[in-house]
């Protein structure tokens, strides 16, 4: 069970809570469950305003922002330099890691059957949290657009929208923790409600609504996984650039670079 009164804390507290919106207090509820999964304690969940006296906002992703403990803030860690040409094993190895809550959720699209295309969306649906965190469905999908098929791309962008809503047919329902967390009468911003409606009668809806089944519960503390599983799958479904990611041109190379070199000051 989640500490309600822990998580209310690291957003200012109740009052702050109340003013946020309902996609804000949604992703930040995601964000705090994902850290605590990598055991690190949330400092940096997206809202829509800082905290009073903060120096980061809120939105800014995890290599970006130092952790906090029990004691407060912790020193941001040294990174390891990436090899010349960076893979995505690079990427979880090095940037991504301990990449708990992904790893989980495309575990579970793999013993549960799923096919290729599905198990790494469910690996890769989250990984843009590392660099930012608002909208990051729509980030997620251009991060890896130009690598992976338009099918995976399609849903990573629309699999934030639909965990709004429930789908019995797949044995998703909407989130407990969702009307515990942010109350029972608020509905998500328009721009959530329209991606919805437009993903619900799209032909690869089930793609996007197959990641939000594989999200939702893979958020144990205590299961242990591993990149390995998914090694031979991202050979085959991941269109690895020779280049190295960051280097081949790509109009998302940038993107890459970024979370490659989180301390270039220009």
């Amino acid at each position: 069970m989640m500490d309600r009164r822990a998580f209310f804390s690291t957003l200012g507290g109740a009052a702050a809570v109340e003013a946020m919106s309902s996609e804000a207090r949604a992703d930040a509820l995601e964000h705090y469950m994902v850290q605590q999964l990598d055991q690190a304690a949330p400092t940096a969940p997206s809202t829509d305003a800082p905290l009073p006296g903060a120096t980061a906002r809120r939105g800014v992703g995890s290599l970006f922002v130092a952790g906090r403990g029990p004691d407060g803030p912790r020193a941001l860690t040294k990174l390891d330099p990436m090899p010349p040409r960076p893979t995505l094993l690079d990427f979880f190895k090095l940037r991504f890691a301990p990449a708990n809550h992904v790893l989980q959720s495309a575990t579970r699209a793999l013993t549960t059957g799923m096919s290729e295309e599905t198990v790494l969306a469910c690996l890769l649906h989250d990984v843009v949290l590392n660099m930012v965190k608002p909208d990051h469905g729509w980030w997620g999908a251009q991060l890896v657009e130009p690598y992976v098929s338009e099918k995976v791309s399609w849903g990573i962008r629309y699999h934030q929208a639909l965990r709004f809503f429930p789908d019995p047919s797949v044995g998703y329902e909407y989130p407990e923790q969702y009307n515990r967390i942010f109350g029972r009468d608020y509905v998500p911003d328009p721009y959530i409600q329209q991606a919805y409606t437009f993903a619900k009668s799209h032909k690869w809806y089930m793609e996007a609504r197959l990641i939000t089944v594989n999200d939702l519960y893979a958020f144990d503390p205590n299961a242990r996984v591993s990149i390995e599983p998914f090694i031979d799958i991202v050979g085959r479904q991941f269109r690895q650039p020779t280049e190295g990611l960051g280097y081949d041109g790509s109009p998302v190379a940038h993107m890459w670079r970024t979370i490659a070199r989180p301390d270039m000051p220009l």
